[in-house]
């Protein structure tokens, strides 16, 4: 199936966000999304909502009752719902770095994203959860690159630092950003 347009993403955050706020469960907008919300490039993939692990089999069940596609893969930390314009929708609850809580969803802004108001993942909290996420399997940097690229002003890049300082690809891609002149070296 092709990849679905950035139009076909936005109607299926605007669904997915009237799925949720109907059954109250608390969520966070992420990924690419909460990027471009704050002037990143648009995401082509897919959308991302974070939810608490309580929550995300209520969350599935309110997608499957609205006539969506719903799957539980085999990872555990996320479910994928899709919408019936083919956009896949991300439902993650224990991304690399740690569940979703109550401070994850409380520390995120409410923000107006394409005429809704909803809380949208930090960037700090994007940053770290893209770069918690890339293996030996993915070591793949250029989506997080291109973020970094857009919207290192706005980044809290010692907050990012020291929340992914285990993972020796963050630490890699530190490396990198540096050389490139993206962000200042640490002085020792």
């Amino acid at each position: 199936m092709p990849e679905p347009t950035f139009d076909e993403l936005l109607e299926a955050m605007k669904t997915a966000t009237a799925v949720l706020k109907e059954c109250e469960i608390p969520f966070v907008l992420g990924g690419g999304l909460a990027a471009w919300a704050r002037g990143g490039p648009k995401t082509e993939h897919d959308v991302d909502f974070m939810v608490r692990p309580q929550d995300a089999d209520a969350a599935l069940e309110a997608f499957e009752r609205a006539g969506m596609k719903v799957e539980k893969p085999p990872e555990g930390w996320l479910y994928k719902v899709w919408h019936p314009n083919g956009t896949l929708i991300d439902l993650i609850y224990n991304p690399s770095g740690g569940p979703i809580t109550d401070e994850t969803i409380e520390r995120a802004p409410l923000l107006e994203v394409a005429a809704l108001r909803l809380r949208v993942f930090t960037l700090e909290d994007v940053m770290a959860t893209k770069l918690l996420s890339i293996t030996e399997q993915e070591p793949e940097f250029g989506a997080v690159l291109e973020l970094a690229r857009a919207l290192r002003e706005q980044i809290d890049w010692d907050n990012v630092r020291k929340r992914t300082e285990s993972s020796p690809f963050a630490r890699a891609f530190f490396t990198l950003i540096e050389g490139l002149g993206i962000v200042e070296p640490v002085s020792v």
